[in-house]
């Protein structure tokens, strides 16, 4: 088996490696009841998905000072439904293969360490060995960071994987390189907008083409 160009990646949880969109969207106006914020139509929520995270919250007219009770509340919510949340297909392979060739894995998310141990599984929660959950909405960049030193390795050999574009902005702010995904939230076209590192189909296709 061939060895990865990068010692460790760091993956998003949600979107990334669990299929968590569908049950967001069903919070999302209960959610919008319970915290004071304008509800979405279906077509609504689909147009979000080509927004950044910032003009989402600008549309949805959430102030900042709510955010961690929003935050708190979801994951809350998360726990008691974890198991109608499943992982996309391929990700426990890729997940394989990628500590197959010898890379750390972290994963790095605003979901709780409970939640994500829950929905990933033993096998696949024990292939990853850095775990930085309970992120700000816009405070992953420190826990890269955190990462990072933790598995000493260098900044150049480091990857971070993820959905939206606020992952691809904490990677560049911790000086990492990014790994946009086109099966999570953020719409295909508003990644490639951001110009990540690089831009990834499947779950297979990370694996591949990482190869060195």
């Amino acid at each position: 088996m061939r060895a990865c160009m990068y010692k460790l990646v760091i993956f998003d949880f949600d979107g990334t490696l669990a299929d968590s969109a569908r049950w967001m969207a069903r919070e999302i106006n209960p959610l919008a009841r319970r915290f004071g914020f304008r509800q979405v139509s279906e077509a609504e929520i689909e147009t979000l998905r080509g927004c950044d995270t910032r003009q989402i919250l600008d549309r949805l007219g959430v102030p900042g000072w709510k955010l961690p009770f929003i935050a708190r509340h979801l994951r809350r919510r998360l726990s008691q439904e974890a198991e109608t949340i499943q992982l996309f297909p391929g990700a426990k392979s890729l997940l394989r293969r990628l500590a197959g060739q010898g890379v750390v894995l972290g994963l790095v998310s605003s979901n709780s360490a409970q939640n994500v141990r829950r929905i990933l599984g033993p096998e696949a929660a024990a292939l990853i060995e850095h775990y930085e959950c309970g992120a700000t909405l816009f405070g992953k960049a420190a826990k890269f960071r955190k990462v990072v030193r933790r598995a000493r390795v260098k900044n150049a050999e480091t990857l971070c994987i993820g959905d939206e574009t606020r992952d691809i902005e904490a990677a560049r702010e911790a000086g990492l390189a990014c790994g946009a995904v086109a099966w999570g939230y953020a719409h295909r076209e508003a990644l490639a907008r951001r110009a990540p590192t690089w831009l990834f189909e499947t779950p297979d296709d990370v694996a591949d083409r990482l190869a060195a």
